[in-house]
């Protein structure tokens, strides 16, 4: 009778791990393409008018020794707030990494959405990526839409 105990309990500790996974897998960072970069839009926290933006980013088999962002920023009535160029290198390869900056004059709750206008600047360890935007996939845990 103890082995079938031991066994009930095993199973059953075992079915409430494998049902948390779902829900650890929902905190991890996007997954990104063999080559790519994954952009999450975290938090966005207010600090007096300005507003500092957390965004994990994930890689795939490449490491960025440059990946400077040209980021648009809409407020949430759908015009053109602040246009800020974010450097968030250096990525290194599989890895996810969280980069942080601040929005000087805009309120993180008049941000509407955001725009992964384009990549100014992407190098690897193999040199200049060209067309580099497409290699970025982009999501956000916020009401905030972070889009390409």
């Amino acid at each position: 009778m103890t082995s079938r105990r031991q066994s009930v309990s095993a199973l059953s500790a075992l079915l409430l791990a494998l049902s948390a996974a779902p829900a650890l897998a929902e905190t991890a960072a996007p997954a990104a393409a063999p080559n790519g970069v994954s952009l999450e839009l975290n938090t966005l926290e207010p600090r007096g008018q300005n507003c500092a933006v957390n965004m994990v980013f994930g890689t795939g088999d490449d490491a960025y020794q440059s990946f400077k962002l040209d980021l648009v920023f809409f407020g949430t009535d759908g015009a053109i707030r602040k246009r800020l160029a974010v450097d968030a290198a250096p990525l290194r390869a599989r890895k996810t990494s969280v980069k942080a900056f601040e929005i000087s004059g805009l309120a993180c709750d008049a941000i509407g959405s955001v725009l992964v206008n384009d990549v100014l600047d992407c190098r690897t360890g193999a040199g200049a990526v060209a067309d580099c935007i497409d290699r970025v996939e982009t999501k956000s845990r916020l009401p905030v839409a972070l889009m390409r």
